[in-house]
């Protein structure tokens, strides 16, 4: 768990084993002192440009004289000041220029450890390493370290987590994988044009903007409007292609690695057993050709997608070896709501549906866009049932299962009777699933 410590004045000795972060860490950290320029210039540009109109030639030549060198210096120092260094229970990361801030990150709290690669990065032959730790809200990160070293640190970390000796750790190297599947650009592309939401997008990004011109005049309130619609469009199409370009997924001792990225490349970890809900989606257009995407949630980290598009049955071939044993039901084989139901929801209670056996609590919803999702007993944290007053009127039913990574996956519309026996015979499959679950520690 990440512990800061601040020290105001007080100076502390270089550990021994400490190491300094890549020297091109500094060009990185000098944008700091320009962003806050750029970002009150965005934020009030009317006062900007008025004071930038009374700036002569020269005084603009002397302030560009003093803050190229001032973020300079600046980057310089905040690299210089940095350290990390790797004990025998945890890694140990300093910073701070005035006040200094050390994490403490224990071995055995690391959940994930990422290697990411932005596209500049790249270029210059560096790793950004991304470590997901037990109880901490966001990533601590060491950016930047040379590639082979991020990768290198990264197979120590791990063997490390995994409870090899300090002294052994080095030597165990990064474990192999084994590719499960590669998810061809032809095949993301086509998935992403027969996706609803890049056309929804599309169509209102070249829609609203003219009807806001009839109807206003006004060209910024047109901006305001088209920015964000065409953000969107361009995320949901462009961005996603992107980013889930040449999107690969290997087996090793250490979880399943996830490859991908076209510009900016993430080599990212999902450690086993900390899976905690699996969504098999599947939109409408996708039915014919069979392909369905897999997304998940992983306590702690921020994975979310496993497969981005596959065919139905490489993609449950995927989610058997996260969630070992269990076989994802067909969409025919899960249990619809009584017809009673169709008074409560008309039309859409035909896409909800329930299937429950020894390993997973399975929970279908969308009649267009289809979602499955599967939470394993032993993730179960609580199990509610919940009643609105339309829903008593017909004697139905909702139940919640909530997971350790907080969601809840809901299998709506029951019979009251149905949902009082779920809720008992959960509380019971919960508590013996966890007997026997599955360990979180790498190569375990």
């Amino acid at each position: 768990m990440t512990a800061p410590d601040a020290a105001q004045g007080v100076p502390e000795e270089r550990a021994p084993g400490e190491r300094r972060l890549h020297p091109v860490t500094p060009l990185r950290r000098a944008w700091a002192p320009i962003a806050v320029i750029v970002g009150w210039a965005v934020h009030d540009p009317d006062q900007a440009q008025r004071q930038l109109t009374r700036l002569t030639t020269t005084t603009l030549l002397l302030a560009f004289a003093v803050i190229v060198p001032t973020a300079a210096l600046y980057g310089f120092l905040t690299w210089w000041f940095t350290h990390f260094s790797v004990t025998g229970t945890e890694l140990r990361i300093r910073t701070g220029l005035l006040f200094r801030r050390t994490a403490h990150i224990r071995l055995e709290r690391i959940q994930a450890v990422d290697v990411t690669q932005p596209l500049l990065a790249r270029i210059a032959g560096v790793a950004k390493l991304r470590l997901d730790v037990v109880g901490a809200e966001k990533k601590d990160e060491l950016a930047f370290l040379g590639e082979r070293e991020a990768r290198t640190l990264r197979a120590e970390l791990l063997a490390r987590a995994a409870g090899f000796a300090p002294e052994t750790a080095h030597e165990v190297g990064e474990a192999p994988a084994r590719e499960v599947l590669r998810v061809p650009p032809r095949a993301l592309a086509l998935s992403l044009v027969l996706t609803g939401a890049t056309w929804g997008s599309l169509i209102a990004a070249l829609v609203v903007p003219p009807v806001l011109w009839l109807a206003t005049h006004s060209l910024w309130t047109v901006l305001a409007a088209a920015a964000p619609l065409l953000g969107t469009a361009g995320a949901s199409s462009v961005g996603r292609f992107v980013a889930e370009y040449d999107w690969t997924v290997g087996e090793s001792p250490d979880g399943l690695r996830i490859d991908r990225g076209l510009l900016d490349r993430s080599h990212e970890t999902v450690p086993p057993g900390r899976v905690q809900t699996v969504r098999i989606v599947q939109p409408l257009l996708w039915r014919r050709r069979g392909w369905v995407r897999v997304e998940l949630d992983v306590a702690g980290s921020s994975n979310s997608v496993l497969v981005p598009v596959a065919p139905r049955e490489v993609a449950e071939a995927v989610v058997a070896r996260v969630l070992p044993g269990v076989v994802v039901p067909a969409m025919s084989s899960l249990s619809r709501p009584g017809r009673r139901a169709g008074w409560c929801v008309p039309v859409w209670w035909r896409g909800y549906g329930l299937a429950v056996d020894g390993d997973v609590f399975a929970a279908r919803r969308g009649l267009l866009r289809r979602h499955l999702a599967l939470v394993p007993h032993a993730k179960v944290q609580s199990v509610r049932v919940t009643q609105g007053p339309w829903e008593r009127l017909w004697g139905l039913a909702d139940v919640h299962v909530d997971s350790g990574a907080d969601k809840t996956v809901t299998a709506r519309l029951r019979g009251a009777g149905e949902a009082a026996e779920l809720l008992r015979g959960q509380a019971e499959r919960s508590r013996t699933g966890r007997r026997a679950a599955r360990a979180d520690r790498w190569m375990a």
